[in-house]
């Protein structure tokens, strides 16, 4: 069971739909639009007509998914496997970096509104870039509790966060964490730099320890200034999909993904936020820790970015911290309020 279309997105409640596009163009126009940008395939852009603070969930709550029924798209062996394969790549030459990921799918519970899951999410795993899209008759349906900024925009400014490192604890990184941070920055900086004004690229954080409920994440900023005559569809096309879960250089590591990854990412990795056209400003995250309906099922991904150092076992336990505290939440179960 679900209800009419609508966003939460930032801290805004965006509801009365008005239209539904895929051209980003519209979002340099007017109108205030929820957006969602599937990793492969053409972006959700609803315009709504009605904005106000975002309120307490009033409607019933989310109903809960066995932690039994998940399956994953790639086991244990078939994740080491990948993993030597990439490492295989970078010994070649052929990358430096890849972000490998898994999805997971249960069956879809009976009444489940992914509204409801929002709010458990909003209370049990509050998130800087959270984001719900409910879209019944476009067959959109997500729920992101997002650490990561993708894109950020105010006028010409833009800015983007790239997550890399992720540990228990703040004194837990290895090398390899603060290595892959930097690699995804110059990443970063080179898709921005297509964009932007010559010179105006710059580097205001680099590798700041951020925490979140039950880990902490090494984040870097990189901002620049949108040439004059560019907008949001020059700004994607740049810069999308994120550096941070694609890896580098990004094209040869898009190929090692699509080769390796035995399910389709989906919306998982996409894009997940608001734009303000009448103000030219918005907010996409990166549409991780997040929860999709797909095909009578709940999904959800997990991964992380492989480098030479990558130990198999610390790369699979990373997959499983970073979900833990998220399928807690989706099965009902109770989480410590971080």
């Amino acid at each position: 069971m679900t209800g009419p279309a609508l966003a939460v997105v930032g801290d805004r409640l965006l509801t009365d739909l008005v239209e539904v596009t895929d051209d980003l163009a519209a979002l340099d126009g007017r109108g205030h639009w929820a957006v969602v940008i599937p990793f492969a395939g053409p972006p959700v852009c609803a315009r709504f007509a009605t904005v106000r603070p975002a309120r307490p969930w009033r409607g019933r709550p989310w109903v809960g998914v066995d932690r039994a029924a998940w399956r994953t798209s790639l086991d244990r062996e078939a994740f080491t496997a990948g993993i030597e394969a990439i490492r295989s790549a970078i010994g070649r030459g052929d990358v430096y970096q890849v972000n490998l990921t898994r999805v997971l799918a249960a069956p879809l519970p009976a009444g489940a509104d992914v509204a409801a899951l929002g709010a458990a999410l909003a209370a049990g795993n509050p998130a800087p870039f959270s984001a719900v899209v409910r879209l019944p008759d476009h067959g959109v349906h997500v729920a992101s509790a997002s650490p990561e900024r993708y894109l950020q925009r105010q006028g010409p400014r833009v800015w983007s966060s790239p997550i890399k490192g992720t540990a228990a604890v703040a004194d837990g990184f290895l090398p390899k964490d603060r290595a892959e941070n930097v690699m995804i920055v110059d990443l970063v900086r080179n898709d921005l730099g297509r964009v932007c004004d010559w010179g105006s690229v710059t580097v205001p954080g680099l590798l700041e320890v951020e925490p979140h409920p039950g880990l902490v994440h090494l984040v870097s900023t990189v901002e620049g200034r949108l040439r004059d005559g560019l907008g949001w569809p020059e700004l994607v096309a740049a810069t999308f999909p994120p550096g941070s879960v694609t890896g580098a250089p990004k094209i040869a590591a898009l190929e090692l993904i699509d080769r390796l990854e035995t399910a389709d990412r989906e919306l998982y990795c996409g894009a997940v936020g608001w734009v303000d056209a009448d103000r030219r400003e918005g907010a996409l995250n990166v549409a991780i820790r997040t929860f999709w309906f797909a095909g009578g099922e709940i999904r959800f991904g997990t991964g992380g970015g492989i480098t030479w150092d990558s130990d198999p076992d610390g790369e699979w336990a990373e997959t499983e911290l970073k979900a833990a505290r998220l399928l807690r939440v989706a099965a009902n179960d109770a989480v410590p309020v971080p």
